[in-house]
């Protein structure tokens, strides 16, 4: 029977058996590739088990085929990673119950090794009234589902954010938290998110809690940060809805700063529970490095960074030679940790404005206010065409457009083509080795589109 057949069998019976995978247990193929017994089961990745060079071929093609409908656009290579594991700084695990723990109602009986040591993938044992009585699971979702693919290793994880999620789950039996039924709504802990600064070795812990009332909980964080001595803040987060969103609104700092600082392309950025910020520290170097010579800034021209977020790639502009930086998202929250970076980094010719982006650029374009550049980073589902319209209105001499989903970033390519914007690079990036993922940055400029309206920028200064 193979692995991934035994996994699912034992899954179906509410019992996953756990392979232990990582590099000491993997077994090697090649110069750039490790085997993973999980792969078909777990939806983390889907193609570790493929030699990378393949999966950089495949992607390539992809790229190149999604974008032949543009005439005279340069589709660069893809960029790859030189070390394709253990990238991923933010480490997401459920906690949920598995079978029953031996000696308890229901339960087999307590025998031999079962009796004596933790099952691999499930934390077993009842040191005190109220503990768990069931396995605790925790790892991956299997594809497509919300059972349990139960890790304690990860190819892609980074090896200290996997570190604290396998800590948490090891002291839940000592500290008498259940872990979260999502069938019946019960139990304490739902999930750990766990985000590791790349460049400062910091390490956050958000403990999603289904209640605020957390006894305990300072003994709780002081042995974990003993286990564990990397991590720098923990921070509760609570869920009480009956909901698949992981992260509730209130929270509150358990130890620390509730916040960690990353370095990125010669800049520090707070990172807090909530913040968005790119999980491969490494390719997003690369990503912002692309957009920046893409952008083709002199030191002279004005920018507005929409979707800007916590101000990263905005920021990264500012310091590497846009003369002013104008940065709005729709989310309050993403804004004031803007401006924190931006004071925390000492940059003065950047500002970051809360509200809806594409409002903000039909009130420049009709005052005539006047962009060189707009940066854009969309969501999975692109920019609306309200927004893209917008972008017209403005009439920016280059736009640069990250993406996330190629499909829908084509999609936005050809309405801006029908409107005087002419494509002009495609410059693919590996952001997710062994996923069908592909990240994307298209090269805008104002000429000649495939239906040419005039493309005339208005008078004035953004400021």
């Amino acid at each position: 029977m193979t692995n991934e057949k035994r996994a699912l069998e034992h899954r179906e019976r509410g019992n996953t058996r756990v392979d232990r995978v990582g590099k000491e247990q993997a077994e090697y193929r090649g110069a750039d590739a490790y085997s993973c017994p999980h792969a078909r089961a777990c939806g983390a990745c889907q193609h570790v088990n493929e030699p990378y060079a393949e999966q950089l071929a495949r992607k390539n093609a992809c790229v190149a085929d999604l974008f032949s409908r543009f005439g005279n656009v340069e589709v660069r290579p893809l960029l790859g990673m030189d070390e394709p594991y253990h990238y991923r700084n933010k480490v997401v695990s459920p906690y949920a119950p598995g079978r029953k723990l031996p000696g308890m109602a229901g339960g087999p009986p307590a025998k031999g090794r079962a009796a004596r040591s933790a099952r691999a993938g499930g934390a077993r044992g009842r040191t005190a009234p109220g503990s768990p009585t069931r396995e605790i699971l925790c790892g991956m979702y299997a594809a497509g589902t919300h059972r349990i693919v139960a890790t304690d290793e990860c190819l892609i994880e980074h090896e200290e954010g996997k570190r604290a999620i396998l800590a948490i789950r090891n002291l839940m039996p000592r500290f008498g938290i259940e872990p979260y039924d999502e069938d019946k709504g019960t139990g304490f802990l739902r999930h750990a998110v766990v985000r590791v600064g790349h460049a400062s070795g910091e390490v956050l812990v958000t403990l999603v809690t289904n209640g605020r009332d957390f006894p305990g909980s300072r003994a709780f964080c002081r042995e974990l940060v003993k286990r564990c001595p990397s991590i720098t803040t923990i921070v509760q987060n609570v869920n009480e809805r009956r909901t698949n969103v992981i992260l509730g609104e209130r929270e509150q700092t358990l130890y620390g700063p509730g916040f960690i600082l990353d370095r990125l392309c010669g800049l520090s950025f707070r990172v807090s529970s909530q913040s968005f910020y790119q999980v491969n520290a490494v390719q997003t170097e690369v990503l912002y490095r692309t957009a920046i010579e893409l952008a083709g800034f002199t030191g002279a021209e004005s920018a507005i960074d929409a979707y800007c977020g916590t101000g990263t790639i905005g920021l990264v502009a500012a310091k590497h030679g846009a003369a002013r930086v104008t940065g709005v998202d729709a989310v309050a929250s993403a804004i004031r940790d803007a401006r924190e970076n931006a004071k925390h980094n000492g940059i003065e010719n950047a500002r970051f404005v809360a509200g809806d982006a594409g409002d903000f650029m039909r009130a420049a374009a009709a005052s005539g206010q006047r962009s060189d550049v707009l940066l854009m980073d969309p969501p999975r589902a692109g920019a609306s065409e309200e927004f893209l319209s917008a972008a017209v209105q403005l009439a920016p001499s280059r736009i640069v457009y990250i993406s996330c989903n190629p499909a829908t970033q084509v999609r936005d390519l050809a309405f801006l083509a029908k409107h005087g914007f002419a494509v002009r690079v495609v410059q693919p990036v590996d952001m997710f080795p062994h996923t069908d993922h592909i990240e994307t940055v298209a090269l805008i400029e104002c000429g000649e589109g495939q239906l040419r309206p005039p493309c005339v920028a208005k008078e004035g200064a953004l400021v």
